[in-house]
C-alpha cells in the first residue's frame, strides 16, 4: 500500500516496526511490512528516524506538488541493477531495434486503451454502435503505426502524431460515457479545465512516481529517453514507458465518475482552471490503491497490478541486454 500524508502539519516518525502518523485530530500506526511507498502531498514533518527506517526497508518517500506531480524523492543511493543495462540503453537508441521498441510501447498503450474501451462497451448497449466505430478508428491508427520505418529521430513526430490522434479519439469515447454534469472537452493539464482532467492529472502524477521507482529497480536510466527527447533534468524514459500503464489510472477515474462517487466539493477553483482538494485527493488515492492492489493474470501467474509495472520494466531491461548483445 501507499501511505499518504495529506493533512497539513502532520508528523511522521518511527515507532518500533511501524510508521506513526500524528495529525491534529488522530494518531495511527502502519506496519512497515504493509508500506511500499510514502506519499507526502502537503506541508508535513518527518523525523530522521522515519527516513532511515524507510530507506532500510526499501520504501521510497515521494513528495507531490499541488497538481500531484512528484518533485522529489528520498530513497537509497544504490543502483537497481548492473550498469550494463544503462550502457545498452544508450547504445540501442540509434539502432533499428530502438525504433522497434518504441513502436511496441506505443502499440501496447493503444492496445490497452482499446481493451478498456471494449470492457466499457459491454455494459453500454445504447452507445455500443458508436463505441465500436471509435474502437475501429483507434485500431486503424495502431496498424498504421506498425508500418513506420526508419530511425527514431526521423520518425519521432510521426509516432507522437499517431499516439496523439489515438488518444484524442479515446478520450472522445470516455467523454461520451461520462454522466451529465461531468462532461469534458478533451485533455487539459496544468491547470485542468474540468473535474475529470483534474482527477486524471493527479492520478498520473501518482503513477509517475511508481514507474520511476520501477525503472530504477530494473536498472534503467530514467533520464535516457527514446521517444521523448533528452532535456535537462527531464526524466524522458519515464515519460516513454508510463504510457503503457496509464489505463490503470484512466479506469479508476472513469469508475469514480460513472459510479457517482465524485462530488463537486472535491474541487477548488483556481486561476485558469481547478484543482483537487484534500478531500478529493483522499478519495482518488484510496481508489488508486484499490486498483493497484487487485490481482490479475500476468504471464501465466496471478500478481498484483502494481507488481506488473515492475515485471514489465524488468522485461524491458532484459530486452536491452538481449538486443544489444
Amino acid at each position: 500500500m501507499q501511505l499518504v500524508i495529506n493533512t497539513r502539519g502532520s508528523y511522521l516518525r518511527k515507532n518500533g516496526n511501524c510508521f506513526l502518523v500524528r495529525t491534529d485530530d488522530k494518531v495511527f500506526e502502519v506496519s512497515a511490512n504493509k508500506v511500499e511507498s510514502i506519499l507526502i502531498t502537503t506541508s508535513a514533518y518527518i523525523s530522521t528516524d522515519a527516513i532511515k527506517f524507510a530507506v532500510e526497508n526499501n520504501i521510497d518517500i515521494v513528495f507531490l506538488d499541488f497538481y500531484g506531480n512528484p518533485y522529489g524523492r528520498v530513497w537509497h543511493s544504490k543502483l537497481g541493477s548492473t550498469t550494463l543495462i544503462r550502457r545498452r540503453q544508450l547504445e540501442i537508441y540509434d539502432r533499428r531495434e530502438g525504433l522497434n521498441l518504441v513502436k511496441r510501447w506505443s502499440i501496447e498503450k493503444i492496445d490497452n486503451q482499446i481493451e478498456l474501451l471494449k470492457r466499457l462497451k459491454q455494459t453500454r448497449t445504447k452507445e455500443k454502435g458508436q463505441l465500436e466505430g471509435y474502437i475501429t478508428r483507434i485500431e486503424q491508427m495502431g496498424d498504421e503505426l506498425m508500418e513506420v520505418e526508419g530511425s527514431i529521430d526521423e520518425e519521432r513526430q510521426r509516432i507522437l502524431g499517431f499516439e496523439g490522434m489515438s488518444s484524442k479519439v479515446y478520450f472522445e469515447v470516455v467523454n461520451l460515457i461520462m454522466p451529465g454534469g461531468w462532461k469534458f472537452d478533451g485533455r487539459s493539464r496544468q491547470p485542468a479545465k474540468d473535474a475529470f482532467n483534474c482527477m486524471l492529472n493527479y492520478g498520473y502524477g501518482v503513477l509517475y512516481s511508481m514507474v520511476e521507482k520501477a525503472c530504477i529497480i530494473a536498472g534503467l536510466d530514467p533520464y535516457v529517453g527514446f521517444l521523448h527527447t533528452d532535456n535537462y533534468n527531464k526524466k524522458s524514459f519515464v515519460f516513454d514507458v508510463i504510457e503503457i500503464f496509464r489505463t490503470h489510472v484512466d479506469e479508476t477515474v472513469i469508475f469514480l465518475f460513472t459510479k457517482r462517487k465524485v462530488k463537486s466539493v472535491y474541487f477548488d477553483e483556481i486561476k485558469g482552471g481547478m484543482s483537487l482538494n484534500k478531500e478529493g485527493k483522499a478519495v482518488l488515492i484510496e481508489a488508486l490503491n484499490q486498483t493497484f492492489e487487485k490481482s490479475v493474470k500476468y504471464k501465466g501467474r496471478k500478481i498484483k497490478i502494481r507488481d506488473t509495472i515492475q515485471f514489465r520494466l524488468h522485461e524491458i531491461a532484459n530486452e536491452f541486454i538481449k538486443r544489444s548483445g
